[in-house]
């Protein structure tokens, strides 16, 4: 869009605990913070500055109801992505499988720009980090170019998105042996007893900096590891825009609703089953009871991936 129109207002409305992670993006006017706290009285203060900035141009990459309401009588062009959710709708609920390929939810937010002519620039997802931050992160890692860093994110939001935690712990110390590696733990606070039940498993212990970095921090970590290992997650996008290296591991969604590693050399560990998917955002438990679809992954599946990266 910049690159377009360099000259025009750019404004990027987003939740208050990820806009740091757009705060220093160059390509940026304002960043519109959305604190969803406040429920429908902050959605109000939103429309009144939304129309108060006269915008002649909306694009709307998330189409459901709030989005369909901030846009409303604004008179404005607005642009919304194609969600496909019929496609999803049969894939999780019949496993019906329509979709002829993955197409990568990046890409479906560039459809929207096509009648501007405007294409993918095949750089990939970027984050733009201070040096400030990068100092900060090498200093709570003891920095050392003569180390190799691996990261291990081993949450999510779902449970049924998360592989399980002595595994990552038997992962862990097998990285540690076999590749003489560092490795580091992150996640957010409500992770900390997940990666401290891990940090308690391993044998050779980890760096573990969960709870204890900010979003901007932990990209500037991710900067400096070899590879992520990590399950379908927030971190596991991240790392993609800091372009490491990726072994994501995937139980109840799949690569067919567009959210794997993005532009970064990266391995996607799932087991087909026939249950999965079972949701295209998560479930807080399996609707089966069996879980197979994490506890079929076994250690050894993920180390493999992880030693074809690291060749």
């Amino acid at each position: 869009l910049r690159n377009k129109f360099p000259n025009s207002q750019i404004d990027f409305i987003i939740k208050k605990e990820f806009s740091e992670l757009l705060k220093y993006n160059p390509n940026l006017t304002n960043l519109i913070e959305f604190n969803t706290e406040n429920g429908f009285k902050e959605l109000l203060r939103l429309k009144r500055q939304i129309l108060k900035e006269n915008y002649d141009l909306i694009i709307d990459i998330h189409n459901n109801l709030r989005s369909i309401f901030l846009r409303m009588f604004t008179g404005a062009h607005v642009v919304r992505i194609n969600k496909r959710v019929f496609k999803r709708f049969l894939l999780v609920k019949f496993k019906i499988n329509l979709y002829k390929n993955a197409i990568h939810v990046v890409d479906r937010y560039i459809e929207t720009l096509s009648n501007f002519s405007i294409k993918n620039d095949n750089q990939g997802l970027e984050i733009f980090v201070p040096e400030d931050t990068i100092e900060i992160a090498k200093n709570k890692i003891n920095f050392s170019d003569k180390n190799l860093y691996i990261a291990i994110a081993p949450s999510a939001k779902h449970e049924t998105k998360r592989w399980l935690p002595e595994r990552f712990a038997q992962l862990g110390d097998k990285l540690a042996e076999k590749f003489k590696a560092k490795i580091i733990l992150l996640g957010g606070k409500e992770d900390e007893d997940r990666c401290r039940f891990v940090e308690e498993m391993m044998v050779s212990k980890p760096i573990n900096l969960c709870g204890k970095t900010t979003l901007l921090e932990s990209a500037a970590v991710l900067s400096m590891c070899k590879l992520l290992v990590t399950n379908d997650s927030g971190l596991m996008h991240i790392g993609s825009a800091m372009k490491t290296k990726i072994v994501a591991i995937f139980g109840s969604t799949v690569k067919e609703f567009g959210f794997s590693p993005y532009g970064v050399e990266n391995i996607v560990i799932e087991k087909n089953i026939p249950c999965r998917p079972c949701s295209h955002i998560g479930r807080n438990k399996c609707p089966e009871g069996h879980f197979k679809c994490m506890r079929d992954i076994q250690v050894e599946d993920v180390f493999n991936a992880c030693a074809i990266l690291l060749r």
